[in-house]
């Protein structure tokens, strides 16, 4: 029986930069305690494989010597790091044990890489991973490593000819692009809020690749205040046509849940159903464009309560093949760690929507040219489906 894998390792939660800062590591720990409450973690066909961090050597297959350097040096005096190569910011402070927590998130990810590849998993998750705005020179965003742009180098190093990354934040995938900017065997589409409206302020849809690789660059930058509808009508229009024009190996996809209307950090406005939705349509997408090969990871989410541990449960649920729905009941014994814990009230169900349907056009009933989404949507079209011999007109 092959199994899907959920990485753990309790030590994940040592990724810390203290406290009020947004990204705090109580998130990945309620998702793993609502996972397990709601009994994915028990099935005889998942297995929860512990992790080990990634090693100097795999880490400078993406990374410079100048950034390992810093972030061991932060490791061991957070006082002195001085902002060098992006360590010791606003945004990304130093901490004790920085280097360690960082590549144990990488060396998650790249397990999980080898696990699909060889076909020990048949899918495996990484709530831990998806910290995709690292470079390779500097630390960013919230982001140390890379791990993502670690583990898709290691698919290459094993053989893979091509790999898609499909980046779902809110925020652009800019460091994985810029790790893979030129490298033709390497597809990064991202669906996010557009960069005139918030950080990092790039993944526009006229960048689509350095000269080796034209077209293999896919940004959908879509407006401020985008729902359920929209953002599902992005994915239909763009995502299955230019990922199976592509032909992947392998997909690995980064499910940052910011994107959420709740999160406090960006501007749009998605739902449970429709985050749940698109996970289900990566899960489809991989059984036909890449075999069934297929690595999910985390990534943003700043409502660490209400939001994070509901989205990526669901995440769980459905790389497992075991998909939560909505209308399930959050387990009374999470609820309560929540109250005990965090003095507050947690959502009762795992949707948000009540029930209530998710309507969206498909891109075959036409474009709208008046919409802002369509207009983000036909941006994204005109610049590299002519390039992969599609028509941006037609689905």
């Amino acid at each position: 029986m092959t199994r899907s894998w959920v990485m753990w390792d309790e030590r994940y939660t040592a990724y810390d930069f203290g406290p009020g800062h947004p990204m705090h590591p109580s998130r990945l720990d309620l998702t793993y305690r609502l996972s397990k409450a709601l009994g994915l973690l028990d099935h005889e066909d998942v297995l929860v494989q512990p992790v080990r961090q990634a090693t100097d050597e795999e880490l400078l297959t993406v990374h410079t010597p100048e950034l390992i350097e810093a972030v061991k040096a932060a490791s061991l005096d957070p006082a002195g790091a001085g902002g060098r190569h992006g360590v010791g910011t606003e945004d990304t402070p130093a901490f004790a044990g920085m280097h360690e927590a960082s590549a144990l998130a990488a060396g998650g990810t790249l397990e999980a890489c080898e696990a699909v590849w060889s076909g020990q998993a048949r899918h495996a998750v990484n709530i831990a991973g998806g910290l995709h705005h690292a470079m390779p020179n500097a630390a960013s965003g919230f982001c140390v490593y890379n791990d993502i742009a670690v583990g898709i180098q290691r698919l290459l190093d094993l053989g893979a000819k091509r790999v898609v990354y499909l980046d779902l934040d809110v925020h652009h995938g800019d460091g994985v692009e810029r790790c893979f900017w030129n490298e033709e065997r390497v597809m990064t589409v991202s669906i996010h809020e557009t960069g005139r409206a918030l950080f990092p302020g790039t993944g526009f849809p006229g960048d689509t690749g350095g000269p080796r690789a034209q077209d293999t660059a896919v940004n959908v930058a879509l407006p401020p205040g985008t729902g359920d509808e929209g953002w599902l009508r992005a994915y239909r229009a763009v995502v299955p046509t230019i990922v199976g024009a592509f032909r992947p190996d392998v997909i690995v996809s980064q499910h940052g849940c910011d994107c959420h209307y709740a999160d406090p950090l960006a501007h749009l406005s998605v739902s449970m159903e429709g985050m749940a939705t698109v996970t289900e349509w990566v899960r489809d997408l991989a059984l036909t464009a890449s075999d069934g090969r297929w690595v999910s990871l985390g990534g943003g989410g700043y409502e660490l309560v209400d939001v994070v541990p509901r989205a990526w449960t669901h995440l769980i649920g459905v790389a497992t093949g075991h998909p939560v729905d909505p209308a399930t009941p959050v387990p009374a014994e999470w609820l309560q760690h929540v109250r005990e814990n965090y003095d507050r009230e947690a959502p009762e169900l795992m949707g948000d929507r009540g029930g209530r349907p998710i309507r969206y056009g498909d891109w075959a009933d036409g474009y709208h040219p008046e919409d802002p989404v369509d207009s983000a949507i036909m941006a994204t079209r005109r610049a590299v489906f002519p390039g992969w011999g599609l028509d941006p007109f037609l689905d």
